[in-house]
């Protein structure tokens, strides 16, 4: 999709609440279309406010994160950092998340098996799935090995540091 398309459409959505696009939500909704990050309100409110352009508040950035959630423009995600982080979704396909529970990175990925799975399991139940979202937690390729190289300097301490018999 298009992103004039996106926007008209958040027109209609916006009009469908007697509400209207003014420049902040234009710039709001613009610069949350330009990253392909999964961000923060307050990432989001940081990037608008070191950019030239009109003022944004925090709490018009709160509001209209919110307003684009309900239209289905974006998707928050529990990282597990305490804030939601946010990404547009129009126009990308589905896919899953894997969340690193140390520095926070978000993986991107889809696979079809899992996919077909998750239908088979709800064919068998009669559940008519709507939607679906996977996040999967632990910890990132390098996160994983300084974990390990951790635990064994640890390791290596304790056992230095044993009375001997």
């Amino acid at each position: 999709m298009k992103h004039d398309q996106i926007v008209h459409r958040f027109e209609r959505f916006l009009r469908s609440r007697d509400l209207k696009l003014t420049s902040q939500r234009r710039r709001i909704f613009d610069r949350a279309f330009a990253t392909h990050e999964h961000f923060s309100a307050e990432t989001l409110y940081e990037w608008l406010k070191s950019e030239p352009g009109s003022r944004v508040s925090r709490a018009t950035v709160y509001r209209t994160l919110s307003l684009l959630l309900e239209g289905s423009f974006v998707e928050a995600l529990d990282a597990g950092r305490g804030e939601l982080v946010y990404e547009h979704v129009l126009g990308h396909s589905h896919h899953d998340h894997m969340v690193c529970l140390d520095c926070g990175k978000i993986e991107e990925f889809h696979d079809e098996r899992i996919e077909e799975l998750q239908l088979d399991a709800c064919r068998k139940k009669g559940f008519h799935l709507i939607s679906h979202d996977l996040r999967l937690r632990g910890y990132c390729k390098l996160c994983a090995k300084k974990r390990e190289l951790r635990l064994k300097s640890l390791a290596a301490r304790a056992e230095k540091h044993a009375p001997r018999e």
